[in-house]
């Protein structure tokens, strides 16, 4: 298998897999354990100290309703 598509690679614990009900719950453990969302939501944190992103910028990002 190609580097790259050992990077975007995502492994899914059964446990997971199995107990979700719906696609969007599914989506939603992705999104909890994606590096780059865990970032972009502690920039949104930090937006309220006047350093950060908006709310609204990150969830036209990912694609997600603020």
């Amino acid at each position: 298998m190609a580097q790259t598509a050992k990077k975007l690679m995502i492994k899914i614990p059964l446990s997971i897999f199995e107990s979700a009900e719906t696609k969007e719950e599914l989506e939603d453990w992705l999104l909890a354990n994606n590096p780059e969302f865990i970032d972009e939501m502690n920039k949104i944190k930090q937006n309220e100290s006047g350093k950060g992103i908006s709310l609204s910028k990150a969830a036209k990002k990912w694609d997600i309703e603020s």
